[in-house]
């Protein structure tokens, strides 16, 4: 191994480290606890190290945030394909979701709340964030209905969950209702 390929390792395992870290930090604390400088203070680097990697907050918000789109796909993905037939595809999408919504708070507020520099539902959004689409997609998209864009169901499906993962988190809907509500979502929305 040459010199060169050592350090873009070693410079690709400090990035690594410092989005788990920041991960890690804002699950356990929020996102308002992730500084630079305590960044730098966990991964025992100089704030200088950090920034020559990332320039600010924004940045590592939106490299967690990629990093969750991939999970979030492939939980979708093998949540899907071990269902038979549409609709229990659809409830185990949906049910997935929020579950990934529930147990990744941050990676879900970087994902969908946060600024974190990343463009969506354009040409230049990140392959990560696009694949995450694609995921719902393809189970959604058959279920969209007759003469309804599978594409824009998807977003409407996909709108529904995230309101419904955001108002569960935050207290506004009673957490034992949250199967009744994946219930009556795939029943009125979905045609199966």
């Amino acid at each position: 191994m040459s010199v060169q390929e050592r350090k873009q390792r070693e410079r690709a395992e400090r990035e690594r480290l410092i989005v788990a870290t920041a991960r890690e930090l804002a699950e356990r604390q929020g996102w308002d606890a992730v500084t630079t400088r305590r960044l730098a203070e966990s991964i025992e680097y100089s704030q200088p190290v950090l920034y020559s990697h990332f320039r600010g907050k924004r940045e590592i918000i939106g490299a967690v945030a990629l990093e969750g789109a991939a999970e979030l796909a492939s939980t979708v993905r093998a949540a899907s394909s071990a269902a038979d037939g549409p609709r229990e595809r659809v409830t185990a999408l949906a049910r997935v979701y929020l579950d990934f919504a529930a147990r990744n708070p941050a990676v879900y507020d970087a994902l969908f709340q946060l600024d974190g520099g990343l463009a969506y539902a354009r040409e230049d959004t990140p392959a990560p964030l696009k694949d995450a689409f694609a995921s719902l997609l393809e189970s959604l998209g058959e279920v969209a209905g007759d003469g309804v864009h599978p594409a824009l169901f998807t977003e409407v499906f996909w709108a529904s969950l995230h309101g419904l993962a955001t108002l569960t988190r935050t207290g506004r809907l009673l957490p034992e209702d949250a199967a009744q509500r994946v219930e009556l979502l795939v029943d009125r929305l979905a045609v199966v």
